[in-house]
């Protein structure tokens, strides 16, 4: 399947080609089928689409209850509602049995730049990936977004995945293998290492040529499973820099730069610095690079951070 570029229609060509391979795969929406793209999956198998309203916890509860009969539910709204009214529903009778359903937080981040603070989800990686038994996703473009649903078939207990509602730049290689826990180098060097999820790749690979231009080496991982994060890799890719940088499209409370920060607390490591959205909600913006401009989520703050660090160290 050649991919596209707007990562919430390759999520959901994605589910339709799962749905042709696994007959066990069924969808389950919360009134915005068109917008997450879930729709593809209703025109092809009406008999295993779902609508069920504005209405998550129920759509939550039910997607539970075909995980015990050996279905494989995807759920789908706006990242914030999936994981915001989700939550009791997700935690008691899905995370607990550790049941098969997968959540797809759709419109993620700050990519809903038009709708202002309700429905942006600057919590929503900090609220899944602290529910025990939960896999907590962000793929950083459409490729990553069709591998990672490849390994969702098999994937033992539920998973969330946060789907971002732009055009991204392709960066995973096509013919690079992947699996969930996979941290991806994208760039080498020696100086400074930057860790990013989501929209927030682009823009380290961006910083790291913006830090080529003054002399610094930097280094670009991709840190698409933030739960569980693997430990091992991220030790592995932090080994001899001076500087670590980590950034993401949410919260700096509870989500990717946390988990970076708890997976290295026992081995020595560069400073770090965690470039994200500094413990607020979101706003109505113009346009999505106007939003993330207002945050601190460009490449020119990642690269300023580097070298702050590098000055200290």
């Amino acid at each position: 399947m050649n991919p596209h570029p707007n990562m919430r229609e390759a999520y959901g060509l994605a589910l339709l080609e799962l749905g042709k391979v696994n007959r066990n795969v069924v969808a389950l929406e919360a009134d915005l089928g068109k917008s997450t793209r879930s729709v593809l999956f209703q025109e092809a198998f009406p008999d295993r689409y779902f609508q069920m309203g504005i209405a998550e916890q129920n759509m939550a509860a039910t997607a539970a209850g075909l995980a015990l009969v050996g279905k494989i539910p995807f759920i789908h709204s706006f990242a914030v509602f999936a994981a915001g009214r989700t939550f009791d529903q997700l935690r008691n009778t899905v995370s607990i049995p550790r049941l098969n359903v997968r959540i797809c937080g759709s419109s993620c981040g700050l990519s809903d730049f038009g709708d202002g603070k309700t429905h942006q989800s600057v919590e929503d990686v900090a609220i899944m990936r602290a529910l025990p038994n939960m896999t907590v996703l962000s793929p950083m473009d459409s490729i990553e977004t069709v591998k990672m649903m490849e390994c969702l078939i098999d994937w033992p207990g539920p998973v969330y995945i946060r789907i971002n509602r732009s055009d991204l730049p392709f960066l995973y290689p096509l013919s690079e293998p992947y699996h969930i826990g996979k941290i991806t180098k994208l760039r080498d060097g020696s100086d400074v290492v930057l860790l990013a999820a989501g929209v927030m790749v682009s823009r380290s690979l961006e910083a790291a040529g913006l830090l080529a231009e003054k002399g610094i080496s930097a280094r670009v991982f991709n840190v698409s499973t933030i739960k569980p994060i693997n430990r091992q890799g991220l030790i592995e890719a932090v080994t001899g820099a001076r500087a670590i940088v980590v950034s993401e499209e949410h919260n700096t409370v509870g989500g990717l730069g946390g988990a970076v920060l708890e997976a290295l607390r026992t081995v020595s490591h560069a400073s770090v610095e965690l470039i994200g959205i500094k413990d607020s909600f979101g706003m109505s913006a113009a346009n999505y690079e106007e939003i993330l401009a207002r945050f601190g989520l460009t490449a020119p703050d990642i690269a300023g951070a580097a070298m702050d660090l590098l000055r200290k160290s």
